[in-house]
């Protein structure tokens, strides 16, 4: 347990003294949550009624998908798991302590953004907090699973990047963060059922912002917290100490499994 700790807090003064790391966990979504509000707030004033849950999103999304993995990577790529293996950290430890660290940054985004946005930008507050923090911890969950994920089938940073922007991208598109996912043609509105971010501004509008859900909230909930177990297990199924030993290497493409409950998800909404 005193290791696990340790290694805890050594994660988490890494992503506040990593400069990659610090922009991604706060630079980057608090300026531009801050660049939204005073900009999307002129020119789509409904934008404002979900711009705390949107912001929120958007912060998961970039600390998760943008700053989780390459660190995976690159320690990888070092020979820092063989090190870790020899003096007998398992290997979940290696992949829940910075998905904890990350959780916690975002948390800490999440609360700025709600105390601010109110005060600065005149956004409504959520009607029902305890559903708030369900939903907040519940999509941070989802996305850092994936984040993991990316960072244990990810061959080298270079297609950290590629991987991130597939669902990092469409999701700024389809999530329902910039656009309402009312407006989407039916097409669409199937393909973005298989972002996090999709389901998660679902609940949101649903459960915490007074306002009609698109689909059940409660399931958009549930899907979540299966795609955050399955993408931690496929994380760990598929997670190799170094990338040089084949031996017992597993075919990447499993991890397109994580996909399943929000596949599963766009037929039970039909």
């Amino acid at each position: 347990m005193k290791a696990f700790i340790n290694h805890f807090l050594f994660e988490f003064r890494t992503g506040i003294r990593n400069k990659t790391l610090l922009l991604m966990n706060y630079l980057f979504p608090l300026g531009f949550y801050a660049m939204m509000g005073l900009v999307m707030g002129e020119i789509n004033p409904d934008f404002v009624t979900t711009m705390i849950p949107a912001m929120v999103v958007f912060a998961i999304l970039a600390s998760t998908m943008l700053g989780l993995p390459d660190p995976l990577v690159t320690a990888r790529e070092a020979g820092i798991f063989r090190s870790y293996k020899i003096n007998g950290v398992p290997a979940i430890s290696i992949l829940i302590i910075p998905a904890l660290t990350t959780i916690l940054h975002m948390a800490v985004v999440t609360i700025i953004i709600t105390a601010t946005a109110p005060l600065f930008f005149g956004a409504p507050i959520p009607i029902n907090w305890v559903a708030f923090i369900v939903i907040f911890l519940v999509t941070a969950f989802a996305c850092s699973g994936i984040g993991v994920l990316i960072g244990v089938i990810s061959p080298s940073s270079r297609m950290t990047v590629l991987w991130s922007q597939l669902i990092f991208l469409p999701s700024m598109l389809l999530g329902g963060m910039m656009l309402p996912y009312s407006i989407l043609p039916e097409m669409m509105r199937k393909i973005a059922q298989l972002l996090p971010a999709t389901q998660a501004m679902n609940a949101f509008r649903g459960l915490t912002q007074n306002q009609a859900a698109d689909f059940d909230p409660i399931l958009s909930i549930i899907i979540l917290l299966a795609g955050g177990i399955l993408a931690f297990g496929l994380a760990i199924y598929l997670f190799n100490w170094d990338r040089r030993n084949m031996t017992q290497r597993r075919p990447p493409l499993l991890a397109l499994l994580v996909l399943l409950p929000y596949a599963v998800g766009i037929f039970l909404t039909r």
